[in-house]
């Protein structure tokens, strides 16, 4: 894979276009050793472009599993302030996706999983609040390929498909979205057994054209916190979340926050994770999903909600930029598919039917 092509090009589209890294900056690189190619390749053009590289590669997939597990809980409550400091300071993050194990963490049990959540939390304040530029990305490795029900090559193949693309041009119909929606106060979604209407007035969406994810492709809300109402059942595709995986999940949102939650499979692990704090019942993200170059469903929530014809709902913290104001330790996209009688309505006019836009 080292002697691809495509790989200098992905790691050049990270640096240059997802966080254009600047003479001097320090850019926190995160990974596990899986990737080696890619994290090489980064380290070359971060260095080209002046620049620090503070490389942190792991055994597992971003982090240690391990010490979590094993430490005494009061020392789980609290982070290293070097940890602290770094997250405060450093200029740009980019953590690349390459687990040996898709479920690793999954054994934590759930008092140590929502400590360590809270714990980590000061560690993305920045990133949730787009303080500072990031991004995360995925390297070709088996587990990957093998959640996605693909070969290896298969998974490769649809990867840079679906990052190797022209991103001003879809930014520009990204835009052209997003205006059309910022335009409107009310959200209405309607699909298999959902209904759900939510508010957006006073907020502004953002466009993620390949600088915040890879890939991008979506635009993306903060609905006002106590105006979502209405049911989601997300039938098409489970929902993967912390090395858990849930079935057929269905909740039921009144004055903003879930009400009710239940699922085919896995339906303790979603109410514990909704119960993590109090705003984890909340609905911190509306995304829509819109790039045209992935056309599955892959178990993996970087690429599944970005498929185009599809939305996603976060519970969980907001973004600040979209005028959300939800706190909260877990921000878990849950995909729904509408590319079958799933319909957008904004202000009652229909925008969208079978995943296909009517504006």
């Amino acid at each position: 894979m080292s002697a691809d092509p495509r790989l200098e090009e992905y790691a050049r589209l990270l640096v240059e276009r997802s966080i254009d890294v600047q003479p001097g900056w320090q850019v926190l690189l995160r990974s596990s050793v899986l990737a080696r190619p890619l994290v090489e390749e980064l380290i070359r053009q971060i260095a080209r472009r002046d620049a620090y590289a503070l490389v942190r590669l792991s055994f597992t997939s971003l982090g240690d599993s391990i010490w979590p597990r094993e430490v005494p809980v009061d020392r789980l409550a609290q982070l290293p302030s070097l940890a602290v400091t770094e997250a405060e300071t450093v200029d740009a993050r980019i953590t690349i996706w390459a687990p040996e194990n898709t479920r690793e963490g999954s054994d934590l049990d759930e008092e140590r999983r929502r400590i360590w959540a809270k714990a980590t939390e000061p560690l993305y304040k920045r990133v949730m609040a787009n303080e500072l530029p990031w991004v995360v990305a995925n390297y070709p490795v088996p587990s990957l390929a093998q959640e996605a029900g693909l070969s290896l090559g298969q998974y490769e193949e649809l990867l840079y498909d679906a990052c190797l693309l022209d991103w001003d041009e879809l930014g520009r119909e990204l835009e052209r979205i997003k205006e059309r929606f910022d335009r409107a106060s009310e959200i209405r979604i309607v699909g298999d057994e959902t209904d759900v209407t939510l508010s957006i007035e006073g907020r502004t969406g953002l466009v993620d054209d390949g600088h915040i994810n890879m890939p991008g492709g979506e635009v993306f809300f903060g609905p006002v916190e106590t105006e979502t109402d209405g049911v989601v059942n997300f039938s098409e595709f489970p929902a993967v979340y912390m090395g858990h995986e849930v079935s057929g999940a269905r909740l039921v949102f009144r004055e903003g926050r879930v009400v009710e939650a239940s699922a085919a499979s896995g339906e303790d692990f979603l109410i514990q994770t909704l119960d993590t704090d109090e705003g984890a019942r909340v609905l911190g993200e509306l995304g829509i999903g819109c790039n045209p170059g992935i056309t599955r469903y892959m178990k993996d929530v970087a690429f599944d909600e970005k498929i185009a014809g599809t939305v996603h709902f976060a519970v969980g913290a907001s973004y600040p930029l979209t005028g959300g104001t939800n706190e909260s330790a877990v921000h878990w996209d849950l995909v729904k598919d509408l590319r079958s009688g799933g319909r957008i309505f904004l202000d009652g006019e229909l925008v969208q039917e079978d995943g296909q836009w009517r504006f």
